[in-house]
C-alpha cells in the first residue's frame, strides 16, 4: 500500500462518531444533524426534472471534457456573477464536485522536479479536509496558516516566512471560508496573486460557497475577477473551483467545474482522462440547467438569510454568535473544552454539532479552532429553530 495513507488523519466524522460512541441521548427528542455541510432544501424541480428526462443517455462512456453546453453555461454563469469572460474551449472543465476537483488538482499540479526541497501546499488552518489529505498524498507538506477572530477568520499570508514560499507549489484559499464564513477581498485576492508570481506557485480558489452571502448587494469576489484586476486576462496561476451542491442545494448530484489558467487546465485535462472522473451526461444536462438560472439560487440564500435571522436571537443571549459573511454556517467560541460541549449537548438534547479542532491542526499558536464548535444551518427554518432552542436550553440548564 501507498505509505502515504499512513500519513492521513482521521476525518472529523469518523472522530465525531467515536466521541459520540457510548452516549444514548434522550429518545424522546428525534435527533437534528448539524454537523456536516450537507445543504437539506428540496432541489429545484426543473433540475430534478432535467435529470429523469435524460436518463436515456446513460447508454454511453461521457467525454471527461464534457459537453460543449456543459462549459459553455459554466462560463456563461461567471461572466455573469462576476463579470469575467472565459473561453469554454480551454478554461472550463466539469468535475465531479469541489470535493474531487481539489483533490485530484493538488496530484496533477504539485511536482518534486523542479524543487530541492519538499513541495509545501499552504492553506488555511482551519480547514477543509481534503487540502491536506490532497497534499499529503501528493507527497507535499502541508502548511497551515491560522484563521483566527483577530484576523477575522483570513489568513495572514505576509506572516507566511519566503523560505516558505519558495517551496510552495499551491496556494489553497476558501472563500466564503469554511467553517469560518469569512469572505476574502478583492485586495486580498490580488495580493495573493502578486505572491504567486513572485514565487512562481499557483492560486486554487475552493469558491464552493460563493453563491451564499450576506448581503445580496457585496456578493464575494472571485479569484478570477482577481487576476483580471492584475491585468491576467488569462487568468495565469489561477484556478477556481465551483459546485451546484451549495448553491442549488444538489449535493447528490456531485457536479461542478474548475475554471481559469488554460495553461493549467490543458495538463489537468490529461491527467483526469487517467483519473476517470467523467460526469455523466444526464448529470451534464441537468447541471446545465441550474448553471443556467440565478433565480433558484437567490431563493435558496433568502433561506439560509432567514435561518440566521430566526436562530441568533435565541443563541445571542448565551453564546457569541454572529451572522457570517458567507456560508452557512455559526463559527461560535463555546469557551470550553469543544469535544465536551459536542459530547454532553448530543447527551443532553440529542443534538449532533462538530468540535471545531476537528477541522484544524496544532499549529505554531495551538489549535485555531480549539473551544469553537461548528454549527451547520443546513436543515429546514424549524428544524434550525428547534435545535437553536435546545442548544440554548442546554447552556441554560447545565
Amino acid at each position: 500500500m501507498n505509505e502515504r495513507l499512513e500519513l492521513l488523519a482521521a476525518y472529523p466524522f469518523e472522530r465525531l462518531a467515536k466521541l459520540k460512541s457510548g452516549v444514548t441521548p434522550p429518545a424522546k427528542l428525534p435527533h437534528i444533524a448539524m454537523s456536516i455541510g450537507e445543504p437539506k432544501h428540496a432541489p429545484p424541480a426543473f433540475v430534478v426534472e432535467e435529470l429523469r428526462r435524460s436518463l436515456d443517455q446513460l447508454d454511453s462512456y461521457p467525454a471527461t471534457v464534457g459537453l460543449p453546453e456543459m462549459r459553455a453555461a459554466c462560463a456563461d454563469w461567471a461572466r455573469r456573477r462576476f463579470g469575467v469572460k472565459l473561453s469554454p474551449e480551454s478554461m472550463v472543465l466539469p468535475v465531479t464536485g469541489t470535493r474531487e476537483g481539489l483533490f485530484s488538482f493538488v496530484q496533477a499540479v504539485v511536482s518534486t522536479r523542479s524543487r530541492a526541497a519538499k513541495p509545501i501546499v499552504v492553506m488555511p488552518n482551519p480547514f477543509y479536509q481534503i487540502y491536506e489529505g490532497a497534499a499529503l498524498l501528493a507527497g507535499a507538506e502541508p502548511y497551515f496558516v491560522d484563521t483566527v477572530a483577530s484576523n477575522r477568520f483570513q489568513p495572514d499570508l505576509d506572516a507566511v516566512p519566503a523560505s516558505v514560499w519558495e517551496r510552495c507549489e499551491i496556494l489553497i484559499l476558501c472563500s466564503p471560508g469554511n467553517p469560518t464564513g469569512a469572505v476574502l477581498s478583492l485586495d486580498y485576492l490580488k495580493h495573493a496573486l502578486k505572491l504567486a508570481d513572485k514565487h512562481d506557485f499557483v492560486v486554487a480558489g475552493d469558491e464552493c460557497y460563493a453563491e451564499l452571502y450576506r448581503d445580496e448587494n457585496s456578493p464575494p469576489p472571485s479569484l478570477l475577477e482577481a487576476a483580471v484586476a492584475q491585468g491576467h486576462s488569462g487568468y495565469e496561476r489561477c484556478l477556481t473551483f465551483h459546485s451546484l451542491s451549495k448553491r442549488s442545494s444538489v449535493p447528490g448530484l456531485r457536479s461542478g467545474f474548475v475554471a481559469g489558467d488554460a495553461a493549467i487546465v490543458k495538463p489537468y485535462l490529461l491527467y483526469r482522462t487517467y483519473h476517470g472522473c467523467a460526469m455523466p451526461v444526464p448529470t451534464q444536462l441537468a447541471s446545465i440547467a441550474a448553471w443556467s438560472d440565478d433565480t433558484h439560487a437567490a431563493a435558496n440564500r433568502a433561506l439560509y438569510r432567514e435561518k440566521f435571522a430566526r436562530v441568533l436571537p435565541i443563541l445571542a443571549p448565551v453564546l457569541d454568535v454572529v451572522e457570517p459573511d458567507g456560508a452557512f454556517y455559526l463559527w461560535t467560541d463555546v469557551r470550553r473544552d469543544d469535544e465536551m460541549f459536542t459530547r454532553e449537548l448530543f447527551a443532553a438534547q440529542n443534538l449532533t454539532i462538530l468540535p471545531g479542532s476537528y477541522l484544524a491542526r496544532d499549529n505554531r499558536g495551538g489549535n485555531p479552532g480549539k473551544q469553537r464548535v461548528r454549527i451547520s444551518l443546513v436543515a429546514a427554518v424549524d428544524e434550525c429553530v428547534t435545535a437553536a432552542n435546545r442548544i440554548r436550553t442546554f447552556l441554560e440548564n447545565p
